[in-house]
């Protein structure tokens, strides 16, 4: 019984090892002088400054929703695709026949509620970036305001207490 499972337990210790090998490596050989430049937290290239518990716009986790239900797509039509000409996979051609007829009504119908949702997605303007469009006007402000201590050592905005 432990025969049939020795190639996968053979792999798992082969990765441990590895993963092993490479962490003592990086610490071994990593770089040991800590500078204020190194130790500083990194975005993007940008400076982190103010808070970070800022409220982020809607429009953000929109954008990856949508990108994550359109982009299943993929995965549906890959399947698809990958056995809708295996002849291989048929005994008779008009099995093979039956079968495309089939996917391919299918497919026409995916497709079709794909570009409804498509439609619908670009309609309602889930993915529009103008500030002025996504966000109610009375959430517009004329001036910026700068999240950080104030005069008084307080981190809201209106430099009042909490």
């Amino acid at each position: 019984m432990l025969g049939e499972f020795m190639p996968i337990l053979i792999l798992f210790a082969v990765a441990a090892v590895i993963c092993g090998v490479m962490v003592a490596g990086s610490w071994v050989l990593g770089p040991k002088k800590v500078t204020p430049y190194k130790a500083s937290s990194y975005e993007c290239g940008v400076e982190p400054i103010g808070s970070a518990q800022e409220r982020f716009p809607i429009k953000f986790y929109l954008v990856a929703i949508i990108f994550v239900l359109f982009d299943i797509e993929v995965v549906f039509l890959w399947s698809i695709m990958t056995v809708f000409n295996n002849p291989l996979m048929f005994s008779t051609p008009e099995m093979a026949t039956q079968y495309k007829i089939f996917v391919g009504i299918a497919l026409g119908i995916y497709m079709f509620l794909w570009f409804i949702g498509d439609a619908y997605v670009l309609r309602v303007g889930a993915i529009d970036w103008e500030d002025e469009e996504t966000i109610a006007p009375e959430k517009m402000l004329d001036t910026p305001i700068s999240i950080g201590p104030g005069p008084t050592g307080s981190t809201s905005p209106d430099g009042g207490g909490n």
